[in-house]
């Protein structure tokens, strides 16, 4: 089809200072052990993460993709998709809480002034910032309006990921005189900002989702941090890349699920439980199905991981090329993100679905948690449908059309 990577280029001097990517895959590694050691019993109480984003930040990993000179972690994407993936082999909900804390974090540097970015970015390490919201396109939208006091925020934003428990909210709102869609940073302690635990989903429940409503909360001048506008006169393809940047997270988080739930069955099926159970006797770690279903899952979720690697690379090439990126350049890689995410989406939903046989009637129990990599999964994809990603690459490989700019959060 004709999909390539962009030019890869050199790595900037701010993320060649840090500890290295081989530090941190060991700090998500280790962070990820921990998370996995009371997995299923954080999962079924449902509690506000507030524990868990206490070990991320001890850890250090919520400044990691901050420049080592304004204090943080000086990592670049392909170590943050890394991370992700590690965290949500253990814990779903939690990759994804800081999958959307890396994006948003991000997003300063992307959207708003150089000096602007650079000071907020920095305040965000020294303070430990955990970040919250989202800037995907919403109905009803937030308003930003001018008043005799200064720019005022109103509105209500639905179903958000990490709101209960950031220290900033990175929000999309319209300027209520010209319609155009800014990035707004808000101190959630500010008066007006009401939060509310209302997301109830049947999984996922660690993300920390819910709604925000704002009410004539107060927004600085250099809390607008940017534009969101789809017009190429505004949007450059640099910036345009921020949608498959943002995407490819999804796919990350699925395949570490994926490889999470596969883990897990397979140590089950090791210690011959299977075997010893009396609802199927012939289920042993030797029964020629049971190995025809790991070997179908494992290929399945190898290739989604093969696919998902080229589109790492094409997305690291491309924030290299910078300025130097053109938009059919940037069309490959948002195409090529899609195609992971689909697959991706596809070996999630199966592994977790199978591994639910493989394990037999034994799954069905509450105390092993087999049932969180499903539901986790499921809900999941239920908020990023790949039926989108399956149109756009049709789109793309029959019409040749760019994929449109789509944030994911």
């Amino acid at each position: 089809m004709g999909v390539a990577t962009a030019p890869s280029g050199p790595a900037r001097a701010a993320d060649r200072t840090g500890p290295g990517r081989a530090h941190w895959l060991r700090v998500a590694r280790e962070t990820a052990d921990d998370l996995a050691t009371d997995a299923v019993a954080r999962e079924q109480a449902g509690k506000t993460p507030f524990d868990e984003v206490s070990r991320l930040r001890e850890s250090g990993l919520p400044a990691l993709l901050v420049p080592a000179d304004l204090g943080g972690g000086g990592a670049d994407w392909t170590t943050a998709y890394a991370v992700v993936r590690e965290i949500a082999a253990a814990d779903g909900a939690i990759g994804q809480l800081l999958g959307c804390h890396y994006f948003l974090s991000w997003s300063a540097r992307l959207f708003a002034e150089p000096s602007l970015a650079a000071r907020v970015e920095r305040q965000s390490a020294a303070e430990q910032w955990c970040w919250g919201g989202g800037l995907a396109h919403r109905e009803p939208s937030l308003t930003l309006t001018e008043a005799a006091t200064g720019q005022v925020l109103d509105g209500r934003q639905s179903y958000a990921t990490g709101v209960l428990v950031a220290d900033r909210l990175a929000v999309r709102a319209v300027r209520a005189d010209t319609g155009e869609p800014l990035a707004v940073l808000v101190d959630p302690a500010l008066h007006g900002v009401g939060i509310d635990g209302d997301a109830d989903t049947f999984s996922q429940r660690l993300t920390a989702g819910g709604s925000v409503e704002f009410d004539a909360v107060p927004v600085a001048a250099d809390a607008v941090l940017g534009s969101l506008s789809a017009d190429e006169d505004v949007l450059s393809p640099p910036v345009a890349l921020a949608s498959p940047v943002g995407r490819l997270l999804s796919a990350h988080l699925r395949l570490g699920m994926a490889e999470g739930v596969l883990a897990e069955a397979r140590e089950y099926s090791r210690a011959g439980h299977l075997f010893r159970h009396p609802a199927r006797p012939a289920a042993s770690p030797r029964d020629p199905q049971v190995l025809s279903a790991y070997g179908e899952l494992t290929v399945l979720t190898r290739a989604a991981s093969a696919l998902t690697d080229q589109a790492r690379e094409a997305v690291h090439g491309g924030l290299a090329r910078g300025e130097g990126l053109t938009y059919d350049e940037y069309a490959e890689i948002s195409v090529l993100v899609a195609m992971a995410e689909a697959a991706a989406s596809r070996a999630v939903r199966e592994s977790a679905d199978r591994a639910l046989d493989i394990v037999g009637a034994p799954s069905a129990s509450s105390h092993l948690g087999f049932d969180r990599f499903w539901r986790n999964a499921r809900t999941h994809t239920l908020y990023e449908p790949v039926a989108h990603r399956l149109r756009d690459v049709g789109d793309y490989f029959l019409n040749g059309a760019h994929p449109p700019f789509v944030l994911p959060v």
